[in-house]
């Protein structure tokens, strides 16, 4: 199997160029405010090394330049990858440029950080156990808010976790709701997030500016806040350093996922806007979902993971490329009422691989809906009923003990 690396085939637009001085003042076309520092780690599996870039990006067009910080020399000269936005851009995030996955982990000049640090701001959301039928819905509120997804996982937390993360709050009840099941986790990215998140979930905050504990003042019956609508459902984060505390103690913990009479499915990258929807679909079709996390691959894993198509569907080399065009979203899916053969059923949800196709014959199918084309077509699943463990396996254990 795979290892859970982030290089990819090598790239004549990423090949070093001669010894140069780091890019310091933007051309005479581009003004300071158009253009973003960021820098960037990437890991490189053969060699065992982790590389360091300055990466500059110009909003206006998309455009990308690279410096390699310890050989003080250009590494991709300034070109557009359209793919990109400054949505993209916050730390943590990883980026994909030419198949390669750059992990943003620091802002490269004050212009930046001024720019981006209130406006990538991170909140933890955690979807509670007895709300997790209703973890689409809050995952697309969340996005139609103006949240962006920056990572998800489902986990089954213990005790001392739930204390770790909740235990300043002294409520006993919400520590006991966070470990009575599995849960869905979400990191997410807006301005004014820790704030924003609180205003749509329908619960008071007090003085988020100056990390103040937690003040809950009941939940909201607006029905256009997730409290009013589904109840005491969801909680977040009281400030930015819980939001950090939050992250890095679920998203490290163990999948929830079952492995047993389950079915893959993979929200591909260009469909991660709709990803609430997608997983309401599955949810309302008659399925649970029992595993869930985000992924990023690189071009030699997805190869791998895809190399059954390979000679079998000439869209072999495009299937690869989108899996590689970023953050991807892969679920455990079993069927509600116990049918052994959750693949077969999970893969009539799914609907025919061409969405044109699936109009027609399937119109309700997640590729009719979400689909544009046989390679972007909303989701992979899994074919076969022999390869449901396998896949699932291959995510949500194999990936987990090579990060670990």
């Amino acid at each position: 199997m795979p290892t859970r690396s982030n290089a990819g085939p090598a790239n004549s637009h990423l090949n070093p160029s001669s010894p140069s001085a780091p890019p310091s003042r933007p051309p005479p076309h581009q003004t300071d405010s158009e253009r973003y520092s960021f820098i960037v780690e990437y890991l490189d599996p053969h060699a065992g090394l982790t590389f360091r870039y300055q990466l500059l990006f110009w909003a206006a067009d998309s455009s990308v330049e690279m410096y390699d910080i310890k050989n003080r020399r250009s590494f991709l000269k300034k070109t557009r990858v359209p793919s990109i936005t400054t949505k993209d851009f916050f730390l943590g995030a990883t980026i994909t440029v030419y198949s390669r996955q750059l992990k943003v982990v620091e802002y490269g000049d004050a212009h930046t950080e001024r720019a981006f640090a209130s406006a990538r701001q991170r909140v933890f959301a955690l979807v509670k156990p007895n709300a997790i039928r209703s973890a689409g819905k809050i995952i697309h509120a969340a996005v139609a808010s103006g949240f962006v997804v920056a990572e998800c996982k489902m986990a089954t937390m213990q005790r001392a976790d739930a204390e770790r993360m909740f235990g300043d709050r002294n409520d006993r009840a919400l520590v006991n709701d966070a470990c009575a099941g599995a849960c869905v986790g979400i990191a997410l990215v807006s301005e004014d997030a820790v704030a924003k998140f609180a205003a749509l979930n329908g619960e008071k905050a007090r003085s988020y500016l100056h990390r103040s504990p937690y003040d809950r003042v009941g939940g909201s019956t607006d029905p256009s806040t997730l409290h009013g609508a589904f109840g005491d459902a969801c909680v977040a984060s009281s400030s930015e350093s819980d939001a950090e505390t939050q992250c890095a103690t679920f998203f490290a913990l163990p999948s929830a996922a079952k492995f047993e009479n389950t079915s893959l499915c993979i929200v591909k990258p260009h469909a991660m806007a709709n990803l609430g929807l997608i997983v309401d679909g599955v949810l309302e079709g008659g399925f649970a979902v029992t595993g869930m996390q985000t992924f990023t691959l690189d071009r030699a894993n997805a190869s791998e993971f895809l190399e059954v198509y390979k000679g079998a569907v000439p869209e072999y080399n495009a299937m690869v490329d989108e899996l590689t065009s970023g953050a991807f979203c892969a679920l455990e899916v079993a069927a509600s009422d116990g049918a052994a053969d959750a693949v077969t059923a999970f893969r009539e949800k799914a609907g025919p691989a061409d969405p044109e196709i699936a109009r027609a014959l399937r119109p309700e199918s997640l590729r009719a809906r979400f689909g544009f084309d046989k390679v972007r077509n909303a989701v992979h699943c899994t074919d076969l009923a022999e390869d449901g463990a396998l896949e699932t396996t291959y995510f949500f254990k194999i990936l987990q003990s090579v990060a670990a």
